[in-house]
């Protein structure tokens, strides 16, 4: 299932690091909403563009293929952060204190190896795309227009290590609370009951909660 938390957040330099890194975070995931938006723009106009002028947008479908990975992946570290990717909780909602850190813990390092071999072959994939003797730069294109595909090639790799930087402050928030025992660790996401989630949307409806828990 889905899920959100709360995040907790002091003076510690793993809370600092995590508000920073929380910023570029937020930052990518707005881009993407405005990728979305963008393709709402486009298809408006080529539907009006074929059915009043007998024209659609030229390099349509391109634009759509150079969009996806903004739409796809700028948002995922972000979600992470937020505790709101897809998550079996049956087992591990019943768990509490240490025993549930170090199962969180386990899980992260694992996304994170994941994630490491991603960065490495997106990147190796963009490789084989960019090239500076190529016309601009780019060793292929789409195939209506011919919009050089490295740029869109390029969004895969930084937005992966973006989320392995993520899951490198998630693991060392983890171990931390192992480490201390604590209950409320920082820099990662406190998942809640519905009951605790309703009460914070009413909060935040009435403009009374900030999404950090200090």
């Amino acid at each position: 299932m889905a899920v959100t938390g709360t995040v907790r957040a002091d003076g510690t330099a793993l809370s600092r690091l995590d508000r920073v890194l929380v910023r570029l975070e937020r930052l990518m995931a707005l881009l993407s909403g405005l990728a979305v938006l963008s393709l709402m723009v486009l298809a408006v106009v080529s539907v009006t563009g074929r059915n009043f002028f007998n024209q659609p947008l030229p390099g349509y479908v391109d634009w759509i293929e150079q969009a996806m990975p903004l739409i796809a992946f700028l948002g995922i570290a972000y979600v992470q952060r937020e505790g709101g990717h897809i998550r079996m909780d049956i087992l591990v909602g019943l768990l509490r204190g240490r025993a549930l850190w170090v199962v969180e813990f386990i899980t992260v390092f694992f996304m994170l190896l994941l994630m490491l071999m991603l960065v490495w072959g997106s990147w190796a994939h963009f490789g084989r795309s960019f090239s500076f003797d190529a016309p601009m730069w780019s060793n292929d294109s789409s195939m209506d227009v011919a919009l050089p595909l490295w740029p869109a090639k390029l969004i895969v790799p930084f937005a992966f290590a973006v989320l392995c930087a993520r899951l490198m402050l998630q693991l060392w928030a983890y171990a931390r609370a192992i480490a201390t025992g604590t209950d409320h660790p920082v820099a990662v996401p406190l998942i809640e009951t519905a009951a605790e989630q309703a009460e914070r949307e009413a909060l935040s409806v009435s403009g009374a909660e900030t999404g950090e828990v200090h």
